[in-house]
This record gives C-alpha cells, structure tokens and sequence, in this order.
C-alpha cells in the first residue's frame, strides 16, 4: 500500500472540497493515485456534497420524537424551505429523532449512530445532500427524560406529523394520570411554543444576558432625568420584569393571560388530586441564531449571465 502523505490529503481536499478523513480514505482506497481518488469520492458523491458545504442552511425541519417518559428533538438544516417538503429529507428527520432518543443530546454520537438500512447517519446525511442537491446539517439535540409522570411533545407549523418549524418537548414529573399529564403538557407546550421562555426559574436565566438589558435599562432611566436612586430603582424595576417575562413559571399562561404558568401547573396537581412537577423543558425553533446570507437576485443572475449588474 502507497504511503499517504499530508501533502496528498491537502491536495485532494483543495481539489475536491471533499472532508479530510474521506480524503485520506479515497487515498488509501486507490493506493494513492490522485485521480483514482477524486473519481472514487465523486462516486460516493462526497466531492459533490463538499462543494455544497458552504452554503447558508438555515431552513430544514425540527422533529420530536416520544417513547415512554423519554423525548427527543432534533434540527435538521437546509438551504431552502422546498426541501422541508422531500420525502426523503422528512424520512430522515424523522429517523434521526426517534435514534436521537437512544444517543441522548450528543450531536457527534448521533452523527456516528447506526442509520437504517446501513451505514452512519453522517454518511446518510453526505448522502442526501449529494442526492437532493442541497446542503444540510443535523445541528442540534436534546434529550428529555422523567423516572415517572410524562415528556409531552408539540410541533408548531408542522409540514406533517412530528416535523415542523418549532418543535417542543415538556418533562413533568409525578404519578397524576396519564390525561392529565398528557393534556397539562400539550397547553404548556403549545404557551412555550409562543412564548418563547428563556428559562425554567428566573435565577436560571443566563448572567451576561441579565447584564445586558442591566445596561440598556440604565441607560433608558438616565434619559429621564431624574435623581440617582430613582433611576437605580428604575433599573431595578425593569429587570425584575424581563426575569418575569422570561422565566417559564413566572409568565402568564398564553390562554388567559392572566394566571402565572406555576399556579397552572399546580391547578392541575390539585384538580387531579396528584403531585405533578414542571421538571424541564426544551424548545427549537428553525434556524434560531443562523446569519442568514443576503443574496442579492439581480446580481446573481447577472453572473449567470456572464454580465455585470451595472449593465
């Protein structure tokens, strides 16, 4: 077997785009022959799939995935939104959940996780994006789980059953009957979806956001004009507030505005005559945090054309 050499790997990368450890493969298949090797990762559509990578994939589908009192959801990205409604991009979504349930909230042991009907779900992914010609990744997952009670799952906007735009799963904890978990989840699950929460408790919300909207609040009381320590009350009154809003117990209950999320959960223990605890919860939404690029459409098919935009 020829020697395969760094300088080679860097080669072949530079020529096909293709991943390092599939170019020292390719190499290592073809005895290190340069060309054997760029046709052997265009058969497995590994150079096609490289050259995609670079691409903004923003759009994709959330899936969520339930099995006993454990849940899963998962965020699959694509470069458009018409490939949210291929088949075989749901499929694997779907596929992904239900093993993401198994692998826990590890985006790299999912990756390297059996897919069905053979290979890696990585090697499928590199797959589906030869095939339907888009870049794609599986970015992220989380894992819910309860030792009793129910993990509820919810899909806003979703494209069919499971797969959607924002997707939410619900922990609740105790031995309250199975409606009422399942039907306590669902509302919860449905006011996360729209109301965004940032996190369960408000002690829980992250300190540098806190400092954040600390400083924007100071810097909107001193415009008032007022004294020091009416302005530092200002700004006190203002981030007790945003904790409020933000904090999943504390917000009010979307379908009645009115009673804090805590009270319906414990409105529901009562009512059922059952413990039951918010133990958790976790929430998706497409494409959160993802720069999307600006395309410019003029501009694009001008180079198309092999003109300028100006002219």
């Amino acid at each position: 077997m020829a020697e395969i050499t760094a300088a080679a790997v860097k080669e072949l990368r530079e020529r096909t785009g293709a991943g390092m450890m599939d170019c020292k493969k390719a190499l290592a298949e073809n005895n290190g022959e340069m060309e054997a090797s760029i046709d052997w990762l265009r058969t497995k559509g590994l150079a096609a799939a490289a050259k995609k990578a670079g691409r903004t994939a923003a759009e994709g589908l959330v899936g969520v995935a339930v099995e006993g009192t454990r849940g899963a959801v998962v965020e699959v990205n694509s470069e458009t939104d018409f490939v949210a409604k291929n088949e075989q991009f749901q499929d694997f979504v779907r596929n992904v959940a239900q093993l993401s349930l198994q692998t826990g909230g590890d985006v790299e042991a999912l990756n390297n996780a059996a897919y069905p009907g053979g290979g890696t779900v990585a090697e499928t992914l590199t797959n589906n994006i030869a095939t339907i010609g888009e870049n794609q990744s599986l970015r992220r997952t989380a894992v819910l789980e309860v030792s009793e009670g129910a993990v509820v799952s919810y899909v806003h906007n979703a494209v069919v059953p499971g797969l959607g735009k924002i997707g939410v799963l619900v922990a609740l904890e105790g031995s309250a009957p199975a409606e009422t978990l399942q039907t306590l989840g669902k509302q919860l699950a449905m006011h996360i979806a729209a109301a965004n929460p940032l996190s369960l408790h408000a002690d829980e919300l992250d300190a540098e956001l806190i400092e954040r909207e600390r400083a924007i609040a100071a810097e909107k009381a001193k415009e008032s004009g007022k004294p020091a320590n009416i302005v530092e009350k200002m700004v006190e009154g203002a981030i007790a507030k945003f904790k409020k809003e933000s904090a999943l117990l504390s917000q009010l209950f979307v379908m009645d505005n009115k009673t804090p999320v805590s009270d319906v959960v414990s409105g529901a223990a009562k009512e059922c005559g059952a413990p039951v605890h918010l133990k958790a919860f976790k929430r998706f939404q497409l494409g959160e945090g993802i720069e999307k690029a600006e395309s410019d459409f003029a501009a694009e098919v001008a180079a198309a054309a092999g003109t300028n935009k100006a002219a």
